[in-house]
């Protein structure tokens, strides 16, 4: 389910977003990382922000409602849910990597949160019916975050260019995307081993996304950049609350 967000070495930006950051002056590299991660924080406030509107505004009963018409078919629905999230996300990628419009990219990472927060309502409606109340979601969301900064500080510290780890991820997120659509296909629990391993599926996208910050985006690129991390922190707390799910059934 990761739709990652991978830097291109094509876009030709004017100067001096051209450059890619890590060739750029101090000063110039310093507010391509201070915007990405402040887009960055801002996409998350902003999930956050819907998600509260959505089971306080609308309520938990409309919220399990949704949750049916996502779920009512079993698979199928199901399905046809993912289908679209990968559709949405293709286009949000697409229009955050728009190498000559700023509204462009900002719709883009406008349409991947809007189009995240109603994925992650079943999910949450889950949560919330297991306490009762918030706790499991923000237990997740604290673990998410630690993890988060512990990855992104290893990043920074040793510069070291996670790049390779491309191709393991690409295999790896086609690999679960397979036995999930099979799992669903087929009425199988794929369980906890599969949690497990998606979670370090995306702690590693976490090491790859930041590194590419540091070393292959360009300075124009902050807005495709934010929506990356994004979309791996977000599937990163994803498999963390469904670990925490799991472990109470």
């Amino acid at each position: 389910m990761q739709q990652n967000q991978t830097y291109n070495n094509d876009y030709d930006f004017s100067a001096p977003t051209d450059l890619f950051a890590a060739a750029a002056a101090t000063d110039e590299r310093a507010g391509f990382i201070m915007k990405t991660y402040s887009y960055l924080l801002g996409a998350i406030a902003a999930l956050v922000l819907i998600e509260t509107v959505f089971f306080t505004v609308a309520g938990m009963e409309n919220m399990l409602k949704v949750t049916q018409a996502m779920l009512g078919n079993g698979a199928f629905s199901w399905l046809i849910v993912l289908g679209a999230f990968i559709l949405v996300s293709w286009v949000a990628n697409a229009w955050a990597m728009n190498s000559t419009s700023s509204t462009m990219q900002h719709a883009g990472l406008t349409l991947y949160v809007v189009a995240m927060s109603v994925l992650l309502i079943p999910l949450l409606c889950l949560a919330q019916l297991a306490t009762g109340d918030a706790r499991l979601i923000v237990s997740a969301a604290t673990a998410t975050g630690g993890l988060f900064a512990l990855l992104t500080f290893t990043v920074f510290i040793t510069r070291k260019d996670f790049s390779f780890l491309r191709s393991i991820l690409m295999f790896g997120g086609f690999a679960a995307l397979g036995l999930i659509i099979t799992a669903l296909l087929f009425g199988f629990t794929l369980g906890p081993v599969f949690i497990y391993a998606m979670i370090a599926l995306m702690c590693g996208y976490i090491l790859y996304d930041t590194s590419n910050v540091l070393h292959h985006y360009r300075i124009g690129q902050h807005v495709a950049a934010a929506l990356a991390l994004f979309a791996s922190v977000v599937m990163l707390f994803w498999y963390i609350l469904q670990l925490y799910l799991s472990s109470r059934e």
